[in-house]
């Protein structure tokens, strides 16, 4: 049984001794046709078909024709779900009445095709239950129900929370309150699977929530063998997202475009050029990692589906296959670099709007979740995810456009999880926090935090200034676990590959103590090493390292050279290894050196980066090197001709975060924070899931 006196670092709960049922405030804010299915097989010869040459061949078409139409049927049913609502009364042994809100879209493929004969069911907009909180609170000790939600859908599940926790609730004779943490959410779904290992019994969760049901298929895939179906509580469409010019300037605003349509464009270099717009460039297509954000898996759903024919239909055969694995890899091309959660690529558009450019500098069109871009068109953005930042509303509004032949739905499932550090008490608390989500009281909670609510219904002022179709036509379920377990597997194998230098500091301050048996060069070596095994045969990854000698030199420099690092692996590990720290800190020098060196050998197939980690400022005094202000101005130049993305990470609390933030956004890079340097180790991992 945990300690429920515990708090939360998102949704604060009560100590030992404190109110009998304290309320929570939500996280505050600051400041036409299909295309040709691509097969390796051989096309059949023009003309009438030809008679099956045995059984055995009529049986294996009937046989794949028969599970695609099941699949249509079932998305078909889905999508009638979203709006059918079925609410199963339970009479809790408290005297309290529990509601459990079923929805298909909760666990991909779990659910049996109606029959065939069976007509399609009218739709209906279910009433919800009015929520029937306690009349008194129980007693304390409050029991805590920690919730852990994606980054994506964490201010929605803070409002629920929030809106739960307002009441009085008495669960099996006690109070209880609801937390709140966040984390991404294929690092969830792993953390999941494991057991959550590294938190203590009173840190887990009891219930999980993440903006999609796919990552229950990871998380079983990596070994969660109790996890049980989750309950859909909101929906948030995945969309391709553009500022409101490029759009208007390619007619998709007029038209939806199909997914084929999508990657063709991101593939035209002439695009705008030839549409009038040359001082727009590139199309640059924004995409977060399918390895842990909702919006890069559907982008890789669209990406198979789309190549094998149909976006609503794609099976794990198909994902296997090897014509449709090489289109995949065609589109990946055009994608500009990968980022763990849509905020980051939203972050710099407006960025570079702000920094007197336009939105377009930056992306053409982004694959996102609705909510991110209500927000982001009523002015809030978030550099990490985490802390937000309140302005005025950007000039360039984005346009959510649905691809005509179907996209998915982020459909927020909660899951109660089962684990030893979860008492039956709070299981049944857990139970409790869920049936609310579908109340009344918790779907109003829904839709204004810019989710549709299990009506599908949006707010209609969000979504006027998002822009959100009310009633979009062509929705489709996520794919079955199969499918979402093949398209993870096949993503380290398509993934527009890396051309990447890792740019280390090793001045003194390096030899700082973070711990009895680290100091900060250790830690950052491990974490070095850890990070690479993210990439694989194909990626060309170098090392070099930086400290000023006392005749002014530039020390060591170079120590693996940028290779592929199939072969290159040991090399890179050993020079890694040798690292010692020395001297001063040419941050500067450092940065501008190896940055024109990246762009010399700069390929437009490959995602071109240097990877700055730094504890320091810059400090030259044997010799002077060159200023910050003309690195900029460098890293702007070759940022129009032959673009290197510099991803920076602050190491400890003496890095310079101000200028190391200054060096990746005059890149169109992500700066990213491990001033605690304990916490290298994550953060690098979460930078790597650029590539």
């Amino acid at each position: 049984m945990r300690d429920r006196t515990r708090g939360d670092e998102d949704v604060p709960g009560p100590r030992r001794g404190g109110a009998s049922q304290p309320s929570t405030t939500p996280l505050p804010i600051t400041p036409d046709a299909a295309p040709p299915r691509a097969t390796s097989a051989q096309a059949p010869p023009a003309g009438p078909p030809a008679a099956p040459s045995a059984p055995t061949a009529t049986a294996a078409l009937t046989a794949t024709d028969a599970r695609r139409e099941q699949r249509r049927k079932r998305r078909r049913r889905v999508l009638m779900a979203t709006t059918i609502v079925g609410i199963v009364v339970l009479v809790g042994s408290i005297g309290t009445v529990s509601y459990a809100i079923v929805s298909n879209m909760a666990d991909p493929g779990s659910a049996a095709a109606p029959p065939d004969s069976a007509p399609a069911p009218e739709a209906e907009l279910a009433s919800f239950p009015e929520d029937e909180p306690a009349t008194t609170p129980g007693a304390q000790p409050c029991t805590v129900v920690p919730v852990m939600s994606s980054f994506e859908n964490a201010d929605m599940v803070a409002d629920l929370a929030a809106a739960y926790n307002a009441q009085p609730r008495n669960v099996a004779g006690n109070c209880v309150t609801v937390t709140t943490t966040r984390d991404k959410s294929g690092i969830a779904a792993s953390h999941v699977a494991a057991g959550f290992p590294t938190l203590s019994p009173d840190a887990k969760p009891t219930v999980w929530l993440p903006d999609g049901s796919t990552w229950l298929s990871v998380a079983r895939d990596e070994g969660a063998t109790t996890l049980a179906s989750g309950t859909s509580v909101a929906s948030s469409n995945v969309v391709l997202a553009m500022p409101a010019p490029l759009a208007e300037a390619v007619g998709w605003d007029q038209k939806p475009p199909t997914w084929a349509e999508v990657f063709d464009a991101a593939a035209d270099k002439e695009l705008w050029n030839e549409l009038g717009h040359p001082e727009w460039g590139t199309f640059k297509l924004g995409k977060t990692s399918p390895l842990v954000a909702t919006s890069g898996e559907a982008a890789m759903f669209a990406s198979f589906g789309a190549s094998a024919g149909s976006v609503a239909d794609l099976s794990a055969a198909e994902v296997a296959d090897s014509a449709v694995v090489e289109q995949v890899r065609e589109h990946e091309l055009a994608t500009s670099h990968y980022m763990a959660t849509p905020e980051h690529f939203l972050w710099h558009a407006r960025q570079a709007e702000d920094s007197g450019g336009s939105s377009a500098d930056f992306l053409s069109a982004v694959i996102v979740d609705e909510k991110s871009v209500w927000d982001y068109n009523r002015g809030i953005t978030s550099r990490d995810g985490v802390t937000r930042v309140e302005a005025e509303p950007p000039h360039e509004k984005l346009l959510p456009i649905y691809p005509s032949d179907g996209f998915y739905s982020a459909d927020n499932p909660a899951i109660g999880l089962t684990g030893e550090w979860v008492d039956p008490v709070e299981a049944q608390a857990a139970t409790d926090f869920i049936r609310f989500a579908g109340t009344a009281q918790g779907q109003s909670a829904v839709r204004a935090a810019g989710y549709r609510d299990l009506n599908g219904v949006i707010d209609p002022a969000i979504a006027g200034v998002s822009d959100a179709t009310a009633s979009p036509a062509g929705g489709i379920a996520l794919p079955e676990a199969e499918v979402v377990t093949a398209v993870h597997a096949a993503f380290p194998e398509v993934r527009k590959r890396a051309n990447v230098l890792f740019l280390i500091d090793v001045s003194g301050s390096m030899d700082e103590a973070i711990s009895p048996s680290q100091t900060k060069l250790t830690a950052a070596k491990n974490a070095i090493a850890l990070a690479l095994d993210h990439f694989t045969a194909g990626d060309r990854v170098g090392l070099a390292a930086f400290a000023q000698a006392p005749d002014g030199a530039m020390i060591p420099g170079q120590v693996s050279a940028v290779g592929d690092i199939g072969s290159t692996r040991p090399q890179l590990m050993a020079a890694l290894n040798g690292l010692t720290s020395m001297g001063d800190t040419p941050l500067f020098q450092a940065v501008d050196t190896f940055t024109a060196q990246q762009a010399a050998a700069w390929s437009s197939d490959r995602i071109n980066a240097v990877v700055v980690l730094s504890d320091g400022e810059n400090d030259t005094p044997n010799a002077a090197t060159i200023g910050a202000e003309q690195v900029l101005e460098n890293l702007r130049a070759l940022h129009h001709t032959t673009p290197v993305l510099v991803f920076t990470l602050a190491y400890g609390a003496d890095a310079d975060v101000a200028t190391l933030q200054s060096i990746s956004s005059a890149t169109g890079a992500h700066y990213y924070d491990a001033t605690d340097p304990t916490k290298v180790e994550a953060v690098l991992g979460d930078l790597v899931t650029s590539f």
